[in-house]
């Protein structure tokens, strides 16, 4: 991963330039590094080499050598803090892309980059979305960001704007995939959304700096956004919605769709009931998509895993039974310091105890961040 600590590496402006050759692609940049291994030795190579790989007009362009005029725009971006370049040759590059039809050879990034390889959902939905829409995908997204998700969306009006906000409201952890170079904000109503979610989040994008909006972008980032993500869970949506499209590729890459039904008089729900009919999950909670995915019990797994998360000594003695927290918890709504101050469990030691109660069905999160005792 190539930031602003090394910028004047040769090797990201021989990266950003196979990236931005123009009639290469994808496949193209793929195909060379096959062959010779690494961006210098491309450059490095002679002209029948490259022909073997490529037409004669893009051999030329290589042997031609870097333009640092043509990409200095680039080399300028990623002088500013908190920009990234991440090429397939990167640890930080996500796993899961590696695994799909024309992966992307460098991503660029605004954010936490770790998140890439963090367990990710995907949510996407209509642009027209309803109000109750927006608030499913608000509640689904902070519910699934409780769990450990990382929500996925491409930062577009409704569905996905929502999506993105409720993951907000847990804290917790979301990227954007964008169709447009990182130096734009589109829709650019969403710029407050955008610098919020570079801050606490990632937005990522295949696109050099300067691409501008085209309509054709869209649907070929969106098989980046199901790409990176365990499955996808469709809100709303036409029967002409791009999120079909992500729901396609998705489908086409293995992973798991979702879709959340809607009135049969609703158009946003059509796409919907169509994916429904076809075979996608119908979800109507967040334990559906956690149980399809098996999310659940790896989580709880890696909970009650004692040794990494040390609870033996942040809870100690009686405090790790399930039962004693229980008791501290009484059985009206009690918010999260009352339980750590009765209980005298750490901070960390109480919310991985209170997650394996949670997913064991013991308590349920209420709105304002309190806590539920059910049995």
């Amino acid at each position: 991963m190539h930031n602003n600590a090394d910028i004047e590496e040769s090797d990201v402006a021989l990266w950003v330039s196979l990236h931005q050759t123009i009639g290469l692609g994808n496949a193209g940049i793929c195909q060379l590094l096959t062959k010779f291994g690494s961006p210098d030795a491309i450059y490095s190579a002679k002209s029948h080499q490259l022909r073997e790989v490529v037409d004669e007009g893009t051999a030329q362009k290589i042997l031609n050598g870097v333009n640092l005029e043509t990409i200095k725009p680039t080399l300028d971006w990623l002088k500013k803090d908190n920009t990234h370049l991440i090429t397939l040759a990167d640890k930080a590059y996500p796993q899961a892309l590696l695994n799909i039809s024309n992966p992307p050879v460098v991503l660029y990034a605004i954010g936490h980059t770790h998140l890439l390889n963090q367990p990710c959902i995907a949510m996407v939905g209509s642009r027209n979305s309803t109000p109750q829409g927006e608030k499913n995908a608000e509640d689904f997204a902070e519910s699934l960001c409780n769990y450990g998700l990382c929500v996925v969306s491409g930062m577009a009006l409704g569905i996905d704007g929502a999506s993105h906000r409720g993951s907000f409201k847990s804290n917790g952890a979301t990227i954007a995939v964008v169709g447009t170079g990182l130096d734009i904000v589109y829709p650019s109503r969403h710029r407050d959304l955008a610098h919020k979610i570079a801050e606490r989040g990632l937005i990522i994008s295949e696109f050099a700096i300067g691409t501008p909006s085209r309509a054709q972008n869209f649907p070929r980032r969106n098989r980046i956004i199901s790409g990176i993500s365990m499955g996808c869970l469709v809100v709303e949506a036409n029967i002409d919605s791009g999120s079909l499209i992500t729901a396609r590729f998705a489908i086409e890459q293995g992973r798991e769709v979702f879709a959340i039904p809607g009135s049969i008089h609703s158009p946003v729900a059509k796409g919907c009931h169509q994916l429904i009919k076809q075979g996608a999950k119908l979800v109507e909670s967040t334990a559906d998509i956690l149980d399809e995915l098996k999310y659940r019990e790896e989580l709880k797994n890696l909970l009650t895993n004692v040794s990494p998360l040390g609870l033996t000594t942040q809870m100690g003695g009686n405090a790790s039974e399930p039962n004693t927290v229980l008791e501290c918890m009484g059985f009206d709504p009690v918010d999260f310091e009352t339980v750590l101050t009765i209980s005298g469990l750490t901070a960390e030691g109480l919310s991985a105890m209170l997650m394996i109660m949670e997913l064991e069905g013991k308590i349920t999160t209420l709105s304002g961040g309190k806590y539920q005792r059910l049995i």
